[in-house]
């Protein structure tokens, strides 16, 4: 999972090997010196070298060739050493290079197994300068194999030895990195400074108002005073804390009240006024709200000019996407507005339009991010023949194309009938099946083939329904793809009690209402209203997501980077003023849903 803020570059972290010129025991061998500056007279001493002076010198001058951003020439010189010899020393410093290297090509899983060479047993008996490197590369590599937890936990153990400008970037990745996490992983442990940051993280995942909020992380830190974080907030919690409130004392809800998907509008509606009614029964200070049906109104025109008449300083709604559309075709609007869908993509809006809505594009996105971090690079994808098809494939092939991944083949699934046939035309099946006839006519005797699959496929992107998940999983097998892994979207999810067993070990992107369903809204929720435990209840989540929004947009369009912990994701603010959701991964385990964790370090 990439988190916004990033850390120094590891170019720039692998400059603090400059103290590392000597080892503090003999047994562990001397480290390379870092005193040089002309790689090309290094090399040609090196060569003049034998044994261990020969590889320290060698391996200075890797360093050096990283350290002049020459990662290739780097990489050659390091490749080319035999370290069968080498000091335990001089294999911690080679390793940590090569896992330096490894992150610039993008390749964290390949660090990690560098980071896990023996001689890193031996760590604490390092420098300190080495220590941090080695430490900060490995955290990083974490971080980009999308295991934030682990990165967390390794910056919080080493944030002690490190100073300076490294010291407070460290601060603040920590943050990012919780701050990322769902409700669900932010478990207390029995490390007292990670416990600290989690309890921390925990107050701004609430959807108390941003007065409550900044009452929270105050006494956290009158309650915690020798707390890393109580002796300097993260930059994102100081400039919170530093914001003036601007409450809002009338808001307008604006939905038809007879729609072509009216069940829907509904579950928006209640999530929404669910969530309103809770905060006033937990003491917090709410506006007004002012009901109106859009089905009612003339023109939007008209409907801004009576609202401004009632008081109204924020609109939520509309939902109906071609009103949405004129209102982003608008240069400004007359009161701030939340609308409850997206325009089209060009359309960015006045600054006075937010848009949010559950865009499945999100999740192809997310998809993407997930499969690359897992080290996948060559994809494939299986997506419905509409619109909706369409759009959510264009999300994933952009985003994966830009991580630098390879689209390697798309079939667009429409009649079960042909799905088959589509599974064996996308992994090569046919052009298999009819080598092994030719084979078997030119040799003029039967031949036991059995048809093989391409094998440059890495895995499968998949947007389908619950039923066609069902059909399309048990054909991958028996089609002899029953191995690549599968990257799905909320849209398998059913939502209901059924159980599914096709479906099992299917990892999909899920929203938190399905996962943390101890969430005091949730559960409010789905007493009142009983079909929220199904599908619906996506709606109704943002339905109490636009709710805690309404309070939030001022923090959100204020601290970059800032996120709001809802029933529909982590939301963040782009810079279209469109939210964007991030969600939580997911697989059925014997029918049940649950949450997938990271991955155990070891």
């Amino acid at each position: 999972m990439k988190t916004p803020l990033r850390v120094l570059s590891t170019l720039c972290l692998s400059i603090l090997i400059a103290a590392c010129s000597s080892s503090p025991s003999n047994t562990l061998g001397q480290l390379p010196a870092t005193k040089y500056s002309d790689l090309d007279k290094l090399l040609e001493q090196a060569s003049k070298k034998s044994d261990s002076q020969a590889v320290g010198l060698y391996l200075a001058a890797a360093d050096l060739a990283w350290q002049q951003k020459q990662p290739l020439r780097a990489r050659k010189i390091l490749e080319g050493l035999d370290l069968s010899g080498a000091s335990p020393a001089q294999l911690m410093f080679a390793k940590t290079l090569e896992a330096e290297l490894a992150l610039a090509r993008q390749q964290p899983n390949s660090a990690l197994k560098a980071l896990k060479h023996p001689s890193f047993e031996r760590l604490s008996e390092m420098p300190l300068a080495q220590q941090t490197r080695s430490q900060l590369v490995r955290a990083q590599a974490l971080e980009d194999s999308g295991k934030p937890l682990a990165a967390a936990r390794e910056r919080i153990y080493i944030a002690p030895l490190l100073e300076g400008q490294t010291a407070f970037d460290n601060h603040q990745v920590i943050w990012s990195l919780l701050s990322a996490l769902p409700r669900t992983q932010l478990n207390a442990t029995g490390d007292d400074d990670l416990t600290g940051w989690l309890e921390l993280t925990l107050l701004t995942k609430a959807t108390s108002s941003l007065e409550q909020q900044q009452t929270d992380i105050k006494q956290w830190v009158a309650n915690n005073p020798s707390h890393p974080a109580a002796k300097q907030l993260p930059q994102a919690l100081q400039q919170l804390q530093q914001l003036q409130a601007q409450s809002i004392k009338t808001l307008a809800l604006l939905l038809p009240s007879k729609d072509a998907n009216q069940n829907v509008v509904d579950a928006l509606r209640n999530g929404f006024l669910a969530a309103h009614y809770i905060a006033k029964a937990n003491g917090e200070t709410v506006p007004d709200i002012r009901l109106y049906d859009s089905n009612q109104i003339s023109s939007m025109d008209a409907f801004y000019k009576q609202a401004a008449n009632d008081g109204v300083e924020l609109v939520i709604g509309p939902w109906e996407k071609p009103l949405v559309r004129q209102l982003a075709s608008r240069s400004q609007l007359p009161i701030t507005t939340l609308a409850l869908n997206y325009a089209d993509n060009h359309q960015n809006g006045p600054e006075q339009l937010f848009q949010y809505g559950l865009a499945a594009e999100d999740e192809a996105r997310l998809a993407a991010n997930r499969a690359w971090a897992d080290g996948m690079r060559r994809a494939a994808a299986l997506v419905p023949k509409n619109e909706w098809g369409d759009r959510i494939l264009s999300a994933f092939t952009s985003q994966w194309q830009s991580l630098g991944g390879e689209m390697i083949a798309t079939q667009h699934i429409d009649r079960p009938a042909e799905l088959a046939g589509q599974i064996a035309e996308l992994f090569q099946l046919r052009a298999s099946e009819q080598r092994a006839k030719q084979l078997q006519n030119t040799l003029a005797t039967k031949v036991a083939a059995q048809p093989a699959r391409r094998p440059d496929i890495d895995f499968i992107f998949l947007a389908a329904s619950a039923q066609q998940a069902r059909i399309i999983k048990p054909t991958l097998s028996f089609q002899y793809a029953g191995d690549v892994p599968i990257y799905a979207t909320s849209a398998i999810n059913p939502g209901t009690a059924e159980v599914y067993p096709e479906l099992d070990g299917l990892q999909f992107s899920e929203i938190p209402w399905f996962l943390d369903t101890n969430n005091p809204i949730r559960q409010h929720i789905t007493y009142q209203w009983p079909q929220a435990q199904g599908s619906l209840g996506r709606f109704y989540a943002m339905g109490a997501d636009a709710y805690q929004l309404a309070g939030q947009l001022q923090q959100l369009r204020a601290l970059a980077n800032s996120r709001s912990a809802g029933l529909t994701g982590n939301l963040q603010l782009n810079a279209q003023q469109r939210i964007e959701r991030l969600l939580y991964w997911a697989q059925f385990n014997n029918g049940q849903l649950e949450s997938l964790k990271e991955t155990q370090i070891d």
